[in-house]
């Protein structure tokens, strides 16, 4: 049972992209909103606009991906892909032409 809860393909990695208006004000209000309600909802910024979160499951990456959906600004771009930890592990990841170390999934945590 064990083995099946720490699966590489059952993992999940949320994914976040947007391209919001900072024209105004008020935009900017709601950008700093919205990427403060990530923060709070446990996703870690990846790149600019680019923020990314860890779920144990499927399951639970559908709970993250509907605060998302709650928070959703009237204007500009939002993007949630959701990938698997054996894809997240795939990535390749540079500084300039230097390969960075890749991002380690973080510690799973059991309470019983």
């Amino acid at each position: 049972m064990k083995a099946e809860r720490l699966n590489a393909y059952r993992i999940m990695w949320v994914i976040v992209f947007f391209d919001l208006p900072v024209v105004t004000k008020k935009d900017r209000k709601i950008y700093a909103d919205f990427r403060k309600k990530l923060l709070q909802d446990g996703f870690a910024m990846f790149q600019f606009s680019i923020y990314l979160r860890h779920c144990p499951s499927m399951e639970n990456a559908q709970v993250h991906i509907k605060r998302v959906k709650k928070s959703l600004p009237e204007k500009g771009h939002v993007v949630m892909m959701t990938i698997t930890d054996k894809q997240f592990g795939l990535i390749e990841i540079f500084q300039g032409k230097t390969p960075a170390e890749p991002l380690e999934a973080p510690q799973q945590l059991e309470l019983f």
